[in-house]
Parts: structure tokens; sequence; C-alpha cells
């Protein structure tokens, strides 16, 4: 108890608070900065992960549908009709965009005059369609990533500085006691905690998200070769 009363005395009768609140507020302005840096980038990566992971689940069923509908032996001129103005998901713009070049290249012509470059190019402008919604998809993604990779870093630094503070009241207190090393090494290890709580949501999401994407990417590409082959299988039939 005696010494604790010294303690006490030598910081001036302050008793260090170590609550998550107290560590902040006592933290260093450097250190305040890098918490806050962390704790934002928490956030914003959290509200991506739900954001993309809703919006995954939400296209995968519009998939689901769509296909439903295409291989239920209805006639796709009528699916495209209802789609054409408002294709509201990645495969339905595939599908719009093949059936807009095939009726801008076949519409209105013999068939003696049909093109075998038309194939080429339905299966060029449904790669541009895959292409740009899977880049509307992945949108800041990247972010998880850069995250995931440097909030540790970032982390690290707070905590390199934590300890210096811890150091250098060392030195001006001569006093090595835990009472005056404790406050700078607990900012240390929450500023190294605040790095992991953002990376490592960030790393798994990242992970999880990817995986997903890249399954609906190759479905979106399976579907656009086997709408390709249903297109030029009819282009077949009407120059014979």
């Amino acid at each position: 108890m005696a010494e604790n009363a010294v303690d006490i005395v030598d910081l001036g009768g302050n008793v260090p608070d170590f609550s998550l609140w107290g560590m902040f507020a006592q933290a260093d302005w450097i250190v305040q900065i890098v918490m806050l840096a962390l704790l934002g980038s928490s956030i914003w990566c959290w509200a991506i992960i739900f954001d993309k992971s809703k919006r995954l689940r939400r296209v995968t069923l519009q998939a689901d549908k769509f296909d439903a509908e295409f291989w239920s032996g209805n006639s796709l001129e009528d699916l495209y009709g209802r789609l054409k103005k408002n294709p509201d998901h990645p495969m339905a713009s595939v599908f719009v965009a093949a059936m807009r070049e095939w009726q801008r290249s076949v519409g209105g012509r013999g068939a003696s005059k049909l093109s075998m470059g038309l194939q080429e190019r339905i299966y060029r402008v449904m790669r541009v369609t895959v292409s740009r919604e899977m880049e509307q998809l992945e949108n800041y993604l990247n972010f998880l990533a850069t995250v995931g990779s440097t909030a540790p870093f970032v982390g690290l630094f707070g905590t390199v500085w934590g300890i210096m503070n811890s150091f250098e009241n060392i030195a001006l207190t001569h006093n090595s006691s835990l009472a005056v090393v404790a406050p700078g090494i607990a900012e240390a290890l929450f500023a190294t905690a605040m790095g992991l709580v953002a990376a490592v949501p960030a790393v798994v999401g990242y992970n999880k998200i990817s995986n997903d994407l890249g399954r609906y990417a190759n479905r979106l590409e399976g579907f656009a070769d086997e709408f390709g082959t249903i297109l030029s299988r009819q282009l077949d039939e009407e120059q014979h």
C-alpha cells in the first residue's frame, strides 16, 4: 500500500484510467490519430462487407430466377422485350447486350447477308458486359485488401510510439515503476489491438467475397458461352 501511495504521488495524484476511453484520452495525439484511423477503417470495412454480402445474395437469387425463365422454353424475344429497358442484374445485362447486338445485325436482313462475324461480335459484347458488371460488383473490394495488409503495421506504429512515450516518462520522472510505465504500454497494446480488429475482418471478408465473386463470374461466363452457342446455332439455321 505504501508503494502504491508513493507511485500516485509521483504521478501527481492521478490514477491512470485503463478503460478503453481512458486509454484513448490519455494517449499521445499521434497515437490517437492512429486509433481513429484504424477505427474508421474498421467501420468502413464492415460497411463494405455487409453491402457486398447483401448484393451478392440478391444477384444470385436474381440469376436463379432468370435461369429458370430462360430455360423454361418460352420465347427469348418476349424475355428480351421485358428486360431490355431495365436489366436489373448482371445476367440480365449480358442477355440484353447479346440480344441487342443480334437484333441490330440480323433484323431486316436476308439469310444470305448474315455475317459469320456476328458470332464474334456477340461474344465480344457479352465479354465486355461481364467485365463491366463484375467491375461494379468488385468496387471497393481493394479497400478490404489494403486494410487487411496495412492495418497491423499501422497499429504497430502506434505501439512503437506508445512504448517510446513510456521510456520518455521513465527518463523524466527517474522512476521505472509500473505506475509510470503502464499508461504508455497500455496505449501501445491498445493500438496493436485496434490494428488487429481492423485487419482480421478485412482479410476474412476479402477472401470470402472474392471467392463468391469468382464463382459468380464463372456463372456469368458460363451463361455467355451457352447463350452464344444458342445464337450461333440459330444463325447457322437461318443461313441454311
